[in-house]
């Protein structure tokens, strides 16, 4: 039985976890440059300690509605070998927790469900602050790999 470490994460109220082993650092928002003609998925770029840092809006990315609110937005920074040598940030709503979780805490979607969606599957954690001492928090685990593999494929 494996372990894995990932961020917990908030998009448009619903909870993601991305493999931790793919984020570099998560930084406060910092104002955006936007790039003229870039894709929509592409909300721009920053300065980020000299370094030129493509940022993407992964509401847009996924395909869901963006919230409304920006007061807690952050950007995961990725590490560079995870996105073709380019260095690469998300925007989410806001960063929740990092926690280990279990093989048996995963539950794999339907192939034909996930092909196309960048799910790796469903994390089932329990919520110790629910009404009911057997609720679940289901936290969708995104194939961030994936997700910058079909980009890369796609730009070149």
């Amino acid at each position: 039985m494996t372990n894995v470490d990932v961020v917990e994460f908030e998009v448009a109220d619903e909870h993601y976890a991305l493999d931790i082993s793919l984020a570099r650092e998560i930084v406060e928002m910092v104002p955006i440059t936007p790039v003229p003609r870039a894709p929509p998925h592409i909300a721009g770029i920053i300065n980020l300690r000299g370094e030129i840092t493509t940022v993407m809006n992964l509401s847009t990315l996924l395909g869901i509605p963006a919230a409304g609110g920006q007061e807690r937005q952050k950007i995961i920074i990725l590490v560079p070998e995870a996105a073709g040598g380019s260095n690469v940030g998300i925007i989410v709503d806001d960063v929740l927790s990092v926690m280990q979780i279990s093989e048996n805490d995963v539950e794999k979607m339907d192939d034909a469900l996930t092909r196309d969606a960048f799910v790796k599957g469903i994390i089932k954690v329990n919520n110790k602050s629910a009404e009911s001492s057997d609720a679940k928090n289901l936290i969708i685990w995104v194939d961030m790999q994936k997700v910058l593999e079909q980009l890369i494929g796609h730009s070149a």
